[in-house]
């Protein structure tokens, strides 16, 4: 039997790093939704595809490998069995990933993988739809925000440790139109789950968001352990 936490929120939100220090707290398998949708636009960059060629990049879902691995006790994403974990962060990169998931053969098509990572496994997944489609029956699920403001702090220091040159204003700018497109879209659309826990982290740290989650899910296990 699985146990599923989904985490949901938008860009920047924080989501993908609480995921991941959740996750090794607590032993749970961590799928990376949107380390997979940005394989996708690298593949559509790397082979050329124009994002307005949708049939092109629906093809291309044929012959794609996405891999979820823990090496050294990290999570680590492999694109045709290689490891794409700082490429897939790369500004051009970023720039089409929403179009790219708005596609809904490869939300389809990826929706289909993360369950099948699931089964019989405890996992942690975090996105944009995980509560609301992916896994709409997960045992926990949270929806963590932040300002814009925030998040674009939080990217842009992201951003100059990795050596990446994109400057406060493109950022920002970026996140705006980002949470726009996410939450307007016809399949997968960003928004809150009804019984989701909406936790606001703009005046949090990373560590108090984490507690605060690992918390809601011991409460979880212990009502299912009492049935």
């Amino acid at each position: 039997m699985s146990f599923i936490v989904a985490i949901d929120g938008p860009a920047g939100s924080g989501k993908g790093t609480v995921t991941k220090l959740v996750g090794q707290r607590l032993n749970l398998v961590n799928i990376d939704s949107g380390a997979a949708y940005r394989c996708i636009a690298l593949e559509t960059i790397e082979r050329k595809v124009k994002i307005e060629e949708k049939q092109k990049i629906i093809k291309m879902l044929d012959d794609i490998k996405i891999e979820f691995r823990i090496e050294n006790g990290e999570n680590v994403i492999y694109l045709n069995n290689k490891n794409v974990g700082d490429r897939i962060r790369q500004k051009d990169v970023t720039q089409i990933v929403s179009q790219i998931s708005s596609i809904k053969e490869v939300r389809f098509t990826l929706n289909d993988i993360f369950r099948n990572c699931a089964n019989g496994k405890d996992i942690i997944m975090e996105g944009r739809d995980i509560g609301t489609c992916v896994f709409p029956n997960a045992n926990v699920k949270i929806y963590l925000d932040a300002s814009p403001e925030e998040r674009a702090k939080r990217r842009f220091k992201q951003n100059q440790e990795k050596g990446i040159d994109m400057s406060y204003d493109e950022i920002i700018e970026n996140i705006k139109k980002r949470d726009k497109n996410d939450m307007q879209k016809e399949i997968g659309a960003l928004k809150q789950a009804e019984d989701a826990i909406y936790i606001d982290s703009s005046d949090m740290t990373i560590e108090q968001v984490v507690e605060r989650i690992v918390q809601l899910i011991d409460i979880e296990k212990i009502k299912i352990h009492k049935k």
